[in-house]
């Protein structure tokens, strides 16, 4: 069966598209992919996963399916609540 795996950079996306066995789960596909070998930053045995914008709890468990894109989330630079509460305080300064 044919799915893709995803991991997006800041600058990029890439895709991998793979043909698996029936039966292969989440991390399998991310292995598979060859993602880890290009980028030193993916340690695939802590890296957040999901599928198709999901994320999955157990990637050693979750079965995929035909035409499943796989995702490999990289850490958030910034906390986006902290980034709200800074942009609302800037406003409250900025007005009159």
């Amino acid at each position: 069966m044919n799915i893709k795996v995803v991991y997006a950079k800041a600058d990029r996306q890439h895709v991998i598209d793979l043909d698996v066995g029936e039966g292969t789960t989440v991390y399998q596909a991310a292995e598979q992919s060859g993602l880890a070998e290009l980028f030193p930053e993916i340690d695939l045995k802590t890296i957040p996963m999901g599928v198709f914008g999901v994320r999955v709890k157990k990637a050693t468990t979750t079965i995929l399916h035909p035409g499943d894109r796989v995702e490999l989330y990289r850490s958030l630079i910034a906390d986006p609540k902290e980034n709200r509460r800074t942009r609302a305080e800037n406003q409250k300064l900025d007005r009159p």
